[in-house]
């Protein structure tokens, strides 16, 4: 072989070796990327089951609507500065859904995982305590709780689409028998989509 062959030889099987390095590094930082979103994920469970948000989670479904009633309390909200999660627990759950609007926003969570677990949640949180951002935002402007928002409308467009859930193809659904036929239906829930 003469030294030309060779050192063409020798160029080729370095290119080799840095395409394969650069294949493994690709390969290697999406492992880490999904470990990331896996963890970030499972401390976002891990926070969702805190005592302080379930408790804030029941108060909205079960309070908040009548205490929105009372002028005093409108006003607490309307109020630009510090206020009180502890008379107001409803912001613990806007500040929530606001740092789960930012990691779904930034792809930190993947959206598609995060509204098959969240979405119905979230249409029915947002739905339930617009009226108080409403009333955050008469001081605070329109960016208040705009991560939550933004969230929101990712959840409704969501449920407009896969509302049913994403059941696998090929996959026998179990038959479920309703020994309470008598009950009147529940109501529906409409989702909106912003257009």
């Amino acid at each position: 072989m003469t030294p030309e062959w060779l050192t063409a030889v020798g160029t080729i099987a370095t290119c080799v070796v840095i395409g394969a390095t650069a294949v493994a590094a690709l390969v290697q930082v999406n492992h880490m990327r999904a470990g990331n979103r896996l963890d970030a994920f499972l401390a976002l469970d891990e926070h969702f089951r805190d005592p302080d948000l379930q408790a804030a989670l029941v108060y909205v479904q079960t309070e908040l609507r009548r205490n929105l009633d009372h002028s005093t309390y409108r006003e607490e909200l309307s109020h630009r500065g510090f206020i009180d999660p502890r008379s107001h627990p409803e912001l613990l759950l806007c500040n929530w859904f606001n740092k789960m609007g930012i990691l779904v926003r930034h792809e930190v969570v993947g959206e598609e995982v995060f509204m098959d677990m969240f979405a119905r949640l979230i249409a029915y949180y947002w739905e339930l305590l617009s009226p108080a951002i409403v009333l955050m935002r008469r001081s605070r402007g329109a960016g208040e709780y705009h991560n939550f928002e933004y969230i929101a409308c990712r959840a409704q467009e969501w449920l407009a689409l896969k509302g049913s859930g994403q059941f696998p193809k090929g996959v026998a659904r179990q038959k479920l028998h309703d020994p309470w036929p008598a009950d009147p239906p529940l109501p529906k829930i409409a989702h909106k989509v912003r257009g």
